[in-house]
């Protein structure tokens, strides 16, 4: 007696994990149940339960699945491009790439509702956020060596700018249903990288950065009040 086939573990596992993947970058992680899932990729939710016990344990790998990913496309954009601006632009491109398809970068999207998640994927979000800012600053220093790039600040500040920046245009874009928002913001961020200006003074103090003789409002306030001095004493004299 024949029976019907069933999909081997593993095929089941990576099915599961690409659904919860999908509802994750659209609604959230706390947007769907395990009946959700179980629902979708026609199994029971006992079966997913044997997969993953909780969804604790099915988050955490989400996020280290696709940091995994993430980290394998910026392998391959450092390998096949050359050009530093041109990875740039690659890198753009990962975020851009699924913004069209109607999703959401799967950390930033979990990100938002970081206080609800449990300690496990706390810190795998941070290796994935790390990931991407390590990187970029390699690629930021290296286009600056190369005097393809110039930012005011140091490499791992930009870095995290430009990661922020990506991420929470994505939301905003999504909010409008408009990719072309996000495109549009990225283009001016790109812009303000690309080296065109002349060389940047890297000498001078970053906004808001101390520096010796202490803040610029202090030292400003210093200043004004000893010229203000100055000019009191010679009016007295001069009377």
């Amino acid at each position: 007696m024949g029976t019907s086939a069933q999909p081997a573990p593993d095929a089941t596992r990576s099915r599961i994990l690409d659904v919860a993947e999908l509802l994750v970058q659209t609604r959230g992680f706390n947007g769907f149940s395990y009946a959700d899932i179980a629902a979708k990729v026609g199994i029971t939710k006992a079966s997913l339960h044997y997969h993953f016990a909780t969804k604790a344990d099915l988050g955490h790998t989400l996020v280290a699945r696709y940091t995994e990913g993430f980290g394998a496309a910026l392998d391959r954009i450092h390998i096949n491009l050359q050009d530093v601006r041109a990875q740039l632009r690659a890198y753009v491109e990962l975020y851009s790439g699924v913004l069209r398809e109607g999703r959401l970068c799967l950390c930033g999207m979990v990100a938002a509702e970081y206080a609800t998640l449990p300690a496990a994927m706390q810190e795998a979000l941070r290796v994935f956020f790390e990931l991407n800012e390590r990187w970029l600053a390699e690629l930021l220093e290296q286009g600056a060596r190369e005097g393809k790039l110039a930012y005011r600040t140091s490499a791992a500040d930009a870095a995290r700018m430009l990661v922020g920046a990506l991420e929470g245009e994505m939301l905003v874009a999504r909010a409008y249903g408009d990719p072309e928002r996000f495109i549009a913001a990225a283009e001016l961020l790109i812009a303000q990288l690309e080296y065109s200006r002349g060389p940047v003074d890297r000498s001078a103090a970053a906004p808001g950065r101390r520096t010796r003789g202490g803040p610029p409002s202090q030292r400003t306030s210093a200043g004004t009040r000893g010229a203000s001095g100055t000019a009191r004493r010679a009016r007295v004299r001069s009377d």
